[in-house]
């Protein structure tokens, strides 16, 4: 079976904007779900107007909504709300991603929702939680970094605290909100009845810290800002070269002392001061100047040979285009085209598992692309598509990250 018919005839309601909520549904789409989007029209929903863009489109809205169908309807009115629940009746799965208690005073609910689709899954997707402290604090990528210490941990030793580059936060969001919703799914087979799942920015950014948490926790020793290095051995970082920089793994004692002998500084391991792990963990420092002094004598190429021959992991640090421009990128197949053979020619990256697998990639939906077609299927009639009274704007989730 393909990841494309993982699940075929399954009904998807996405009501969520931004990242997270749409990339659970896009994955869910992906593996062959029918996905139908309900956009505020005129608008759409925020990230259709985030730069950069592809053409006349946002990049960012077109990585996280292929493979859905796109309805516009007002859900703040009677006429539009009910049209999202004739849309909804009988669906699989509802994903939202309003600030919480809006989904409930819009009558779009996990009660409201359960009524139409007694079996259905509602994933709610928030920023901080539904708590009392949580539902009212706004919810960007970049505040759970700072709220969480992600970014107080990163960036270079003596410069100031940095965000990710990848929205990392709101990415492993709509992954663990998958992985809620597929679990909610199988378990579908042993009971009867709706069920409620949730997935939050900060619960997610704590969990990407689980292995410095549980240091803290065990030490009491805030994790140090290295740059590019980790906390748990060394030499583990990125270093200059003559001509460029290269990344150094010697993570253990036996591939430290690889490297020295790659290096041609044999007595470095020797020292008393880089023998085990823990004390080149103390001495990073001196042993980086030092490791790095030498690389400086030659060009990249020469020492990534050298290291990799000596069995030592290293690597190239690339930019973007040389990393897409690499060779393994193709042996992988990472980069594929929305709907091949037609003139629209998106290149997306696909899913990260199953590189052979036949999965469809549809192009992103344009804003309402899909609302006849799916109100009619829901069972309006044509007077009650005219009837359903235009907007701009649908009352619900945080501003564009």
């Amino acid at each position: 079976m393909s990841l494309g018919k993982t699940y075929p005839g399954l009904r998807v309601v996405d009501l969520s904007e931004n990242i997270a909520g749409p990339l659970a549904c896009m994955v869910l789409g992906d593996l062959g779900a029918d996905v139908v989007k309900i956009e505020p029209p005129g608008t759409g929903e925020a990230t259709r107007r985030l730069s950069p863009r592809w053409g006349e489109e946002s990049a960012v809205f077109l990585t996280l909504n292929r493979n859905k169908r796109s309805v516009a309807v007002d859900a703040r009115t009677p006429s539009g709300r009910d049209a999202v629940l004739r849309i909804a009746r009988g669906a699989d799965v509802v994903v939202e991603s309003f600030r919480p208690g809006v989904a409930e005073r819009l009558g779009l609910g996990f009660d409201d929702l359960s009524r139409v689709a007694p079996r259905v899954v509602y994933c709610s997707v928030s920023a901080f939680g539904e708590g009392p402290l949580g539902r009212g604090l706004p919810g960007y990528d970049a505040l759970i970094q700072a709220f969480t210490g992600i970014m107080e941990m990163t960036g270079a030793p003596d410069g100031p605290p940095a965000r990710t580059a990848p929205s990392a936060v709101d990415i492993s969001t709509g992954l663990w909100a998958t992985t809620a919703i597929m679990a909610a799914l199988a378990r579908r087979q042993e009971r009867s009845g709706a069920e409620r799942v949730t997935a939050s920015l900060v619960d997610s950014g704590f969990f990407l810290l689980c292995h410095q948490i549980m240091g803290y926790l065990g030490t009491g020793a805030f994790p140090p800002r290295l740059g590019s290095g980790g906390p748990s051995t060394a030499p583990y970082e990125a270093f200059r070269t003559q001509d460029g920089t290269i990344m150094i793994a010697a993570a253990t004692d036996r591939l430290f002392r690889r490297l020295c002998d790659a290096l041609g500084l044999p007595r470095l391991s020797e020292d008393p001061r880089f023998r085990r792990v823990a004390d080149r963990v103390t001495a990073r420092r001196e042993l980086a100047a030092l490791i790095e002094d030498r690389l400086c004598q030659a060009p990249s190429r020469h020492w990534l040979d050298r290291i990799a021959n000596a069995g030592v992991p290293v690597g190239p640090v690339h930019t973007l285009a040389e990393a897409l421009a690499h060779p393994l990128t193709a042996e992988r197949g990472l980069v594929r085209t929305a709907d091949p053979g037609t003139v629209l020619g998106l290149r997306q990256i696909r899913l990260p598992i199953d590189s052979d697998a036949d999965c469809a990639m549809k192009h992103p939906p344009a804003l309402g692309a899909h609302t006849e077609e799916v109100l009619t299927e829901a069972g309006l009639t044509r007077e009650e598509i005219d009837d359903l009274s235009p907007s701009t704007a649908m009352e619900g989730t945080a501003p564009p990250r």
